[in-house]
């Protein structure tokens, strides 16, 4: 397994050893000795698969309290991937990072406690995978808004598909304080 650091201090790009032949391939998704030589969790408690269509956009989602670090791949299909730093006194707070993950490149990409997370589907559909460090709490479910102009996220489309409750979420600049991260070095 190969790490990629991002500008993202913590956000992590993971290439896996894949071993293939005329038969197919085989590779690990996780191996929790692995992780944690590397420094990564080694434990996950809730486990998501969303399927959907080109051009949806996803995001940018975030619990708090009760942050949730995610493992995020392509089971099928291709993504545009991002994470934004939105922890209160972070250097980078604001700052986002961005890669493809897709099937093909079987790329995942680690995005710890503290950071917004979305994606925007670029293949005909993507069949997405997110191993989460916490489970889903209804109450702490948050999200900035896809296409805040202060965050300034580069998606590869301008009129994606969203859900309603993607498209009214807060600008960064309007959610109060008590409802976003802290940052820790």
């Amino acid at each position: 397994m190969k790490l990629i650091p991002t500008n993202l201090p913590g956000c992590l790009l993971i290439e896996p050893a894949v071993f293939g032949d005329s038969r197919g391939f085989f590779f690990e998704t996780w191996n929790a000795e692995r992780f944690a030589a590397s420094g990564l969790p080694t434990q996950f408690v809730q486990s998501n698969v969303s399927s959907s269509a080109k051009g949806v956009l996803r995001g940018l989602h975030y619990q708090w309290p009760r942050p949730q670090g995610k493992l995020v791949s392509v089971l099928e299909g291709e993504v545009y991937d991002v994470a934004v730093d939105i922890r209160r006194g972070s250097p980078t707070f604001g700052h986002w990072a961005a890669t493809i993950l897709s099937a093909e490149n079987r790329r995942q990409f680690w995005i710890p406690e503290g950071f917004a997370h979305g994606f925007v589907v670029l293949s005909e559909r993507a069949l997405f995978n997110y191993l989460c460090t916490d489970v889903y709490v209804k109450d702490a479910d948050a999200g900035i808004r896809w296409n805040d102009a202060d965050v300034a996220v580069d998606w590869p489309t301008s009129a994606p598909t969203l859900s309603a409750k993607d498209q009214t979420a807060p600008f960064l600049k309007d959610i109060a304080a008590d409802r976003l991260p802290v940052y820790s070095p």
